[in-house]
């Protein structure tokens, strides 16, 4: 098996990466100095040996001349007094070769070629100069450069010691500045831990908000939390829901259900005992449907294109059915959309029809579907039946509120008008519930004729490519 290194931590990753940034911009900028300095050196030598090669040449030109004879290479004791005349000159090494002969100093190196084009040349530590005389004779000069060598070991060793100190320098430091900004996270994770081990969702996550990345983080945290608390929120009204409303009536649809079978009845008496039941798995259906509709996810919901005057046209056809003694009538002269969960508002508008035609029998109930003040959409179901008290009307919409004296006496698991508001808060509307002192009760559902900001071009995305 092959060895497995540790997964470093980001602190240790982002140290040794500020370390590596460090090395290499030291070792940049130490190569950089280098071949400036050694460039700017090298200069200086090869003009010091030039002048100096320059001084030389016309030493041995004027001794030439003043032999009043033609030019004969000088001895290498010539040439070593030559050189010797001043400071500038001492240190250099000469050679004279031409046709008639040659001639070097005693420390002239060896192995440089009698033979060189005239030009500046290095030789490891030492610099020539090859110059042309006169009569095909060829001077060449050379010269002792060890600062060129020193540079480059004094370099060497500067970034010997250089580097590890830089890098030592940066881990340090590097670890101490990852540790501080990565100070934020950490204080995240523990919020993150401490909110998931708790339970409490909605505690403020610590540093949320718009300033930097972090906080952002911190802000996106702190909402999707509160997301997964009104998940768990709306998971938990459910459970209670069912757990509150199905517990009574499943307990007497069993306890009919073993009376009827507990003794022979005739036919009659069965089918009367299986109408009711059915009543009762009617409303319990009805029940569960309003339960699963008020726990939807806003996430969850289709939105397409809804048009209102269908809806209402299908709630009037449906009370009709319901109650046909009932007085409902539709208004709605033009057709009105709205984009939104078409089962859900379907549901919605039949709620408050058959709310309407339950509760105030006898009563004219009128469905108006069309625009409002704001711009957006409206659907009032309006009765003229005895009304509600004050009091019941600011309770009406609660989740299995049931007033003890209703407007009829007809009982159910206050769950209609609740999922109404629901609906309309799910699509950024909201419902109105009115009763004037005189009777009647009204019951306005308004809703935004377009969806909220980037639903609608979202929507249209998906409707094109179901296209």
């Amino acid at each position: 098996m092959g060895l497995t290194l540790p997964r470093l931590t980001l602190r240790a990753r982002l140290t040794l990466w500020a370390a590596l940034a460090t090395a290499l911009a030291v070792a940049l900028v130490v190569g950089g100095l280098f071949v400036v300095v050694n460039r700017y050196l090298r200069a200086a030598q090869v003009a010091g040996v030039q002048s100096a090669a320059s001084a030389v040449q016309e030493r041995i030109e004027g001794a030439v001349d003043r032999a009043a004879e033609p030019f004969v290479p000088l001895s290498g004791r010539d040439l070593e007094r030559l050189a010797d005349a001043d400071d500038q000159t001492r240190n250099l090494e000469l050679r004279l070769s031409g046709p008639g002969g040659s001639a070097q100093t005693p420390r002239f190196p060896a192995g440089v070629g009698a033979n060189l084009p005239p030009n500046v040349y290095a030789l490891g530590d030492r610099l020539l100069v090859v110059r042309p005389l006169r009569g095909g004779t060829l001077l060449t000069v050379v010269s002792n450069a060890p600062v060129l060598s020193q540079t480059r070991r004094a370099f060497g060793q500067a970034l010997a010691w250089l580097l590890p100190t830089a890098m030592g320098l940066s881990l340090l430091l590097g670890w101490t500045v990852a540790g501080r900004l990565l100070a934020p996270v950490r204080a995240l994770e523990g919020a993150a831990r401490e909110i998931g081990a708790g339970g409490n969702l909605r505690r403020p996550v610590p540093g949320a908000g718009e300033g930097d990345e972090l906080s952002r983080l911190g802000l996106t945290l702190q909402d999707t939390f509160a997301r997964l608390a009104d998940a768990r929120e709306r998971e938990q009204d459910f459970v209670r829901a069912a757990a509150h409303d199905l517990r009574s009536p499943l307990a007497a649809l069993t306890a009919r259900v073993d009376a009827t079978l507990a003794r022979d009845r005739d036919v009659e008496r069965y089918r009367l005992e299986l109408r009711e039941i059915g009543i009762d798995i009617t409303r319990l259906s009805d029940l569960a449907n309003h339960l699963l509709l008020l726990a939807r996810d806003p996430a969850a919901l289709t939105r397409v294109e809804v048009p209102l005057r269908d809806l209402a046209a299908d709630a009037v056809d449906r009370a009709r059915e319901l109650r046909p003694e009932a007085d409902v009538d539709l208004i709605a002269p033009a057709p009105v959309t709205v984009w939104g969960d078409r089962v859900l508002l379907g549901q919605a508008v039949w709620n408050l029809t058959a709310n309407a035609v339950l509760h105030a029998p006898g009563a004219t109930v009128t469905v108006t579907v069309g625009s409002d003040s704001s711009g957006g959409a409206a659907v009032e179901v309006r009765d003229d039946g005895p009304g509600v008290p004050p009091g019941v009307l600011a309770r009406l919409g609660e989740a299995f509120y049931r007033p003890d004296a209703s407007r009829a006496g007809v009982g159910g698991h206050g769950l209609g008008l609740a999922l109404v508001r629901r609906a309309a808060e799910l699509h950024g509307g909201r419902l109105m519930l009115e009763s004037p002192a005189g009777g009647g009760f009204t019951a306005t559902l308004h809703l935004p004729e377009r969806p909220p900001s980037g639903e609608a071009s979202r929507a249209e995305r998906v409707l094109g490519s179901a296209v």
